[in-house]
């Protein structure tokens, strides 16, 4: 029997590649013959320690990583990370934040507690609807690293290539469109993502920092566990075996679809369908400026919230989940994540076609 899925369009915890869910469905109660599920195992094993090792070699395939990187992984979401970035490298120090929606805010708010922030540039006026242009951001002269966030679900924008950093090593919360296109890699000090969007499951977060970085984090009167220099080359405490796995077979899949160009040309087709429909005219109102629009998280308006409501009501009976806009700002949102096939796209397309002609 068929099982039927739905158009999953959830900002996060988010759609998985079905092979994917499909593989670990096979394994999981019995792993390659072991008799165990890979969860059951210990990760100093055999069996994990091979997983970890593959899911560190195809990450630095597909990002094209070089010996200048290393590769952690943790518990804790980017929220973690708001605070282990300031703690390791800003402590004491200046570093230098844009601001272009709640999660820059969030981590904003961490790194004060260590070190003095300077905003480069904030949108907040006009309710984070866009990214800044590079001659709009204004450096300190002195910070350590550039924060940005890569990709903001809330508000449904993207920076579409790396901002200006004043010569400063960049500091990334990219959790909301890892591995969804290619990126100048060499320009980042420290990049770091939760899995649940394009990764894998909540509860695993890839770190990955840039050795000469590195060296400048702070050695002494440290945490142990929030240490970066600690926890390299060492499982220095049991990993998230299940997110690692799921993250190891999310990447098999990534480069069996072609690597991150390939992924990137389909993300860009699926966006261009929905912001198509979009501007086709006033019935539905993007909330992002052009130029800043996100290709994972596509938010709109309605004339009202009621038809809001009623757009979210009648999309859960013809099969669609997830389109409810955050909590704070209301609206739609559709997540198109690198796993929404193009099939639930045009599903939600010819689902507003005639949502506008009842309606409209």
């Amino acid at each position: 029997m068929t099982q039927k899925r739905a158009h999953n369009f959830s900002a996060g915890p988010a759609v998985l590649p079905l092979e994917v869910l499909q593989k670990v469905q096979s394994e999981f109660t019995d792993y390659r013959g072991s008799g165990s599920s890979l969860i059951e195992m210990s990760h100093r094993g055999p069996e994990y320690t091979e997983v970890d090792r593959q899911a560190r070699e195809r990450l630095s395939r597909i990002l094209g990583l070089g010996d200048e990187f290393e590769i952690l992984f943790y518990q804790g979401g980017a929220s973690l990370q708001f605070l282990m970035v300031p703690y390791n490298f800003n402590t004491g120090k200046t570093a230098d934040y844009i601001n272009t929606g709640s999660w820059s805010k969030k981590a904003i708010k961490e790194a004060k507690v260590f070190g003095n922030v300077h905003i480069a540039y904030s949108s907040e006026e006009t309710n984070f609807n866009k990214v800044p242009k590079d001659e709009e951001l204004k450096f300190s002269g002195k910070g350590e690293y550039v924060h940005f966030t890569s990709n903001n679900t809330i508000f449904g924008t993207q920076y579409h290539k790396e901002p200006a950093s004043d010569g400063l090593p960049l500091a990334c919360d990219a959790s909301s469109d890892f591995l969804s296109r290619p990126r100048d890699i060499k320009r980042y000090g420290v990049l770091y993502a939760g899995a649940q969007k394009n990764a894998g499951p909540a509860g695993l977060t890839i770190v990955i920092l840039r050795k000469d970085f590195l060296e400048k984090a702070r050695t002494e009167n440290v945490s142990s566990m929030l240490s970066y220099p600690t926890q390299v080359g060492t499982l220095f405490n049991t990993p998230p075996v299940f997110g690692v796995y799921i993250f190891n077979y999310v990447l098999e899949w990534i480069e069996n679809k072609g690597g991150l160009e390939a992924i990137d040309r389909l993300n860009r087709k699926k966006a261009g369908l929905l912001y198509e429909e979009l501007d086709r005219d006033d019935f539905y109102k993007g909330t992002a400026e052009k130029e800043s629009r996100s290709l994972m998280n596509v938010t709109f308006r309605l004339q009202n919230e009621e038809l809001e409501k009623t757009f979210i009501e009648e999309s859960k009976e013809a099969g669609m989940s997830g389109l409810k806009g955050h909590r704070s700002v209301g609206g739609i949102r559709a997540s198109i994540y690198n796993a929404c096939p193009m099939e639930s796209v045009e599903a939600l397309v010819a689902f507003m076609q005639d949502f506008r002609k009842k309606h409209g």
